[in-house]
């Protein structure tokens, strides 16, 4: 009767388990290949991470910064979750007397640290509101002014409340204009800022860089009139405006000031900053 013999394996033939690895790590080289180059490099940031000016040094350049603060200007800052916990003291001691902190991105992003630089710029004695960094590629412009303004970006006459603020940039997740036509990104524009208006009774702040609003605006000027303009230029001068606005309300002139990074200037004495809050 034949006898049954295990079958021998060569001394120098991989194992099934290092047979697996191999197979395992040669796989996971071929989806890493064949993603974008910007997936792996960390080219597109993750959802969520956006904040106010995020493309203002790589598109627009830097120019210096402004002469000192003159007496009919207000300093200000803007900060979101890249902060964390502010040191609102330390700025308040600074001569920063306004700040505008990032609320909510398109429907699906809030601030974890909202509630803190929101409070307590407050609580030290600021003048504070609420951006929203628009998406128009997600949602419209209604449903966006919606959820910012049910996650904090809503507006009260205490004198201490600015008006929301509608960030409206280059896209850091795709194109530039979030693949709209200028006559779509202005009805989109047009949607979130009238749904604003009826749901607090004010008009919201529009933040945007003069060659960014030419580029994927056609530069309008439909909300030169009735929308206060914030607007994004590193440099020692604001440069040219978006057409429709002779005059600038705010002025975001560095990423790199101290403290927080992304300073500003209110055109304007504190009285002034006062009036824009309670309208």
């Amino acid at each position: 009767m034949p006898v049954h013999r295990p079958e021998q394996r060569h001394p120098h033939s991989p194992c099934p388990t290092g047979l697996l690895l191999t197979l395992a790590l040669a796989l996971a080289l071929l989806v890493l290949t064949a993603q974008p180059s910007s997936a792996r490099d960390g080219g597109t940031p993750p959802r969520g991470s956006a904040y106010m000016g995020m493309g203002v040094a790589a598109h627009d350049g830097t120019d210096g910064v402004p002469a000192g603060t003159l007496a009919a200007q207000t300093e200000g800052v803007d900060v979101s979750s890249h902060q964390g916990n502010v040191a609102w003291s330390t700025l308040w001691s600074s001569g920063v007397k306004w700040a505008y902190v990032k609320a909510t991105e398109g429907t699906y992003y809030t601030n974890p640290y909202f509630a803190q630089q929101y409070n307590g710029s407050y609580n030290v004695g600021m003048i504070r509101g609420a951006y929203h960094f628009a998406t128009p590629d997600t949602t419209d412009g209604a449903t966006q002014a919606d959820y910012f303004v049910d996650h904090g970006g809503g507006w009260s006459r205490d004198s201490r409340t600015l008006p929301g603020v509608l960030d409206i940039e280059w896209n850091p997740y795709g194109d530039a204009c979030f693949g709209k036509s200028a006559s779509g990104m202005v009805t989109w524009i047009r949607d979130f800022v009238n749904r604003y208006k009826a749901r607090t009774g004010r008009d919201p702040v529009i933040y945007t860089a003069t060659s960014w609003w030419k580029q994927c605006t056609g530069n309008s000027s439909a909300f030169a009139s009735a929308n206060p303009l914030w607007i994004a230029r590193y440099a020692a001068s604001v440069g040219e405006l978006p057409a429709g606005w002779s005059y600038y309300t705010m002025w975001q002139y560095t990423s790199t000031g101290p403290t927080v990074g992304d300073h500003d200037r209110f055109n304007g004495a504190l009285d002034r900053v006062v009036a824009l809050a309670n309208g």
